[in-house]
């Protein structure tokens, strides 16, 4: 996640997702930014959306409208705002910027693992998403992924996991299944959930006593966010 991004389109969809999720503040979680500084790319200028209330407000009109007054009226663009605010309740984060570093990076996630005690879920956002055999862990811009050695890490901590999970060039719907597949075969889920949207998916891997709460709350994602927000799920 880069602050350039705050308040686009993806981010409403994104924050929206997370407020269906978490039932709006029902269960604890932890959001880890995986900040990266932002780097004066034109990346997050999509926020026209905020000037067309009558096409995008009625998905959540309570969010939308703090993003409105926060980026079109006050012209700020910083996850500050959302910590700030009582949009995500129950929620705690991480917000420091990922190193690239292997070994600065593990006490950084050892910061999250302190963080995250009693937290049902934790969300990740990294800059792309899960590892690429090309981004080893400590190289220059590893910051940008997440590894699958932190996955199991917090998996077995006994935490649900939402992934954030950035599209490459390459046919969608194979690629989703194949990243839920991956992520069952890692854990031993048994079923994973996605929310596919235009440009980026979120994987959920629910813990087993958690399954039926977010099965519901997807449910209401797709009720809610219509083909915004398309729901699917994998199992083994």
């Amino acid at each position: 996640m880069k602050n350039q991004y705050f308040g686009d389109i993806n981010d409403y969809r994104k924050y929206g997702l997370l407020r269906v999720l978490t039932g709006h503040g029902q269960i604890k979680t932890a959001v880890c930014w995986m900040l990266t500084p932002d780097d004066g790319r034109g990346d997050g200028g999509f926020i026209d959306y905020l000037e067309q209330p009558e096409k995008w407000c009625h998905f959540d009109p309570l969010l939308f409208l703090h993003l409105a007054q926060t980026v079109l009226h006050n012209g700020v663009r910083s996850v500050s705002v959302i910590e700030n605010s009582d949009l995500l309740p129950s929620c705690c984060f991480l917000s420091e910027f990922v190193p690239d570093g292997r070994e600065i990076r593990g006490l950084h996630f050892q910061r999250l693992m302190d963080l995250v005690d009693g937290c049902d879920l934790i969300f990740f956002d990294p800059d792309n998403g899960i590892e690429v055999k090309s981004k080893p862990c400590g190289c220059k811009d590893s910051s940008k992924y997440l590894y699958w050695h932190e996955i199991q890490r917090f998996w077995d901590a006994g935490h649900s996991l939402l992934i954030y999970q950035h599209f490459p060039r390459v046919p969608r719907a194979p690629f989703i299944d194949g990243k839920a597949r991956q992520l069952i075969d890692k854990t031993g889920a048994p079923e994973v959930f996605s929310f596919c949207t235009s440009h980026v998916v979120f994987i959920l891997v629910p813990q087993a006593e958690q399954r039926d709460f977010f099965r519901n709350r997807s449910e209401v994602v797709a009720q809610r966010w219509d083909s915004e927000i398309l729901v699917d799920y994998h199992r083994v």
